[in-house]
């Protein structure tokens, strides 16, 4: 028998389109309309053709952390549905990109990887072990002594040596693994402050995350997150939270990174904030540094976001590229949804797809912003989640529903996510949970764990832009900023950048023949 909920899901109120059971759209019956968007389609696959093959100004990389396909097709669903829509045929900003491939995301040594490794490999153009960031796969996680040597650069870095401004805007923890990438070289991600070092890994020189972050690459024009009890002395009180001792510094050192970076930057038109209203009140024009540090760690899922004392992902893209932009030479942007992943280890979707909606959001915002004629932009993820719907679900069914039907099995409901493993595996009274009568879900899973995993899948890599065109395919993960790099003239590969007109040539990537037979012969 049909579930009586099964239209709208645990919806209090039916979807507005939800009559006689979820009747399609009336166009989709007749063929005309299909005939007409597929050849509209067409049209404009045809002016694809016509490859883009200036040279990129501006490179802006969004990161969703996590953000499988599975995710990307539920986000999709759910963006139409808050929209008022059936939601499967909506377009997420990211699906209007040109181009899409993917890209496979283990790590040296794992097969499902973490978000250290991965983001080694898009940002640093080499794949790492797990755990680790900027540094190669010689070095071992947690062993101090086997950092130096073999740190590698990412492409932040390569920008900024060019001569363009460059910034990091993420919903985590500025010194979190997707961004520390971007500046650090660390045997361990988990070295937020000096506080969470092993007193051998100081003995030896090694240094804390959030102290690379100012000291490894002088002068990032823009960096807005959260993070703020790790560059505070230990027992500082936080300044939005004074009362709450877990929100206090961390720092051992007694050093005050934020005070260091204000008094540095007081003659250069800098500017620290760490509220909303700080952030929306600048001008652009008159700022040159930002530092902006809204939460003493993450941000608040979008979905518990305060809009009053909180900036969106939207708004700090919008700042952090109208601060950029007056740079003649160009930026290079990283923009990470870090919360996509928080919420699906968590087992809540609902978390998790609120903020790759926002996330979308933020690559609208900069596309409004910039142009496809010097800009390339790439939207991907660092890797999946074991994150699935399914069910049968019909047409226009609230993405967090129930399925039509209650389970053949155990005669009860089911929502139509759920997670391989993680915390929504629950056993009541001998059987699996009733969740017909829950609000706010934990969706349930296969498999008891405290947290949910990463998954081992390919993730979609979208791209427009400049160049955007040597984003296709199935290509390894670390792939994706040599591409950028070539398509900015910026890094190891500028041979190519001899053009005139604005254009990049299409010579080899290497300048030499013997160049090619030392990869080869590396490969083999």
């Amino acid at each position: 028998m049909l579930h009586p909920l099964f239209c709208c899901g645990l919806a209090t109120a039916p979807h507005p389109h939800h009559k006689q059971c979820c009747p399609w759209p009336k166009q989709e019956k007749d063929p005309t309309f299909w005939n007409t968007w597929a050849q509209k389609t067409l049209k404009n696959a045809l002016t694809l053709q016509t490859l883009n093959t200036n040279k990129a100004k501006n490179v802006i990389l969004f990161l969703g952390d996590g953000m499988g396909v599975p995710t990307v097709t539920a986000t999709r669903i759910l963006k139409g549905q808050l929209s008022g829509h059936y939601g499967e045929e909506t377009q997420l900003e990211m699906d209007k990109f040109p181009f899409v491939s993917l890209a496979k995301t283990y790590n040296t040594d794992a097969q499902v990887p973490d978000s250290a490794g991965t983001a080694t490999a898009y940002l640093c153009g080499v794949k790492a072990n797990e755990g680790t960031l900027g540094v190669s796969a010689a070095a071992v996680r947690s062993q101090c002594n086997t950092t130096k040597g073999n740190e590698v650069t990412s492409i932040l870095k390569w920008a900024k040596d060019a001569g363009k401004s460059v910034g990091i805007v993420t919903t985590t923890r500025v010194n979190h693994a997707t961004p520390s990438a971007a500046y650090a070289h660390c045997v361990d991600r988990d070295w937020y402050s000096d506080n969470e070092m092993p007193a051998e890994a100081l003995m030896h020189g090694c240094k804390d995350i959030a102290r690379q972050l100012f000291e490894n690459i002088p002068n990032i024009d823009v960096i807005m997150g959260g993070g703020r009890k790790f560059m505070y002395p230990q027992n500082t009180s936080d300044v939005e939270y004074p009362t709450q001792p877990k929100m206090s510094g961390t720092r051992k050192d007694g050093r005050n990174l934020v005070q260091e970076w204000i008094d540095k930057m007081k003659d250069k038109k800098g500017n620290y904030v760490w509220n909303k209203q700080q952030l929306l009140s600048l001008n652009p024009n008159n700022v040159d540094y930002l530092l902006g540090l809204f939460e003493p760690s993450e941000l608040a899922y979008e979905l518990e976001r305060n809009n009053d004392s909180d900036p969106s992902l939207t708004e700090m893209v919008d700042v952090a590229i109208k601060v950029l932009k007056k740079n003649q030479n160009g930026f290079y942007l990283l923009v990470e949804g870090g919360r996509i992943d928080h919420g699906h280890h968590e087992g809540k979707a609902k978390l998790a797809l609120y903020d790759a909606v926002e996330m979308d959001r933020a690559i609208g915002r900069a596309d409004l912003l910039t142009s496809i004629h010097e800009t390339l932009t790439v939207v991907t993820a660092d890797h999946s989640h074991v994150f699935t719907f399914g069910g049968y679900t019909l047409r226009g069914n609230s993405i967090f529903g129930l399925a039509p039907k209650v389970s053949d099995a155990d005669q009860k409901p089911f929502t139509a996510i759920s997670y391989g493993n993680g915390p929504g595996y629950k056993i009541v009274n001998g059987g699996r949970e009733n969740i017909s009568t829950s609000s706010h879900y934990q969706a349930q899973a296969a498999v008891p764990l405290l947290s949910e995993t990463h998954g081992g899948d390919d993730v979609a890599v979208f791209a427009k832009g400049p160049m955007a065109h040597l984003l296709h395919g199935i290509h390894e993960q670390n792939y994706i900023p040599h591409v950028m790099a070539y398509a900015a003239c910026i890094g190891q590969n500028q041979n190519h950048c001899m053009s005139s007109g604005g254009t990049v040539g299409l010579q080899p990537a290497f300048s030499s023949m013997a160049s090619v037979l030392a990869v080869t012969r590396f490969l083999w």
